[in-house]
């Protein structure tokens, strides 16, 4: 088992910054990468940025490309995402995941929310 806790959402003007932070524990030896993505109401759950957990290339949804960074902290187990020049569609919930063997996201964290105001 892995569990991921996300934290860092909250409240940002438009063209304002936040980095979320998400803390992985458990079985992660097992893990090949780490991953984060968004849902808004009404909407399908959004890729934004997935970082292997040792090495190998990062890639970034179309809406987090040249404005959000992702990265990994490997004494911390903590996987980061440093969002910058916000948007107000850039709202919404922020999840954590991380994919085993099979590279597929089975864990999830519980979310944080990101509420980006004009």
């Amino acid at each position: 088992q892995v569990q991921l806790v996300e934290s860092g959402g909250g409240l940002v003007q438009a063209g304002g910054s936040l980095r979320l932070s998400c803390l992985v524990s458990g079985r992660t030896n097992t893990m090949t990468q780490t991953g984060w993505f968004r849902t808004t109401p009404g909407k399908e759950r959004e890729f934004v940025a997935r970082i292997p957990w040792t090495d190998g290339f990062i890639f970034y949804g179309d809406a987090a490309k040249g404005r959000f960074t992702i990265s990994r902290d490997d004494a911390k187990n903590v996987v980061y995402l440093q969002m910058d020049s916000l948007k107000v569609e850039d709202t919404a919930d922020y999840y954590c995941a991380a994919a085993e063997a099979d590279w597929e996201f089975t864990y999830w964290g519980q979310g944080t929310r990101v509420t980006v105001s004009s």
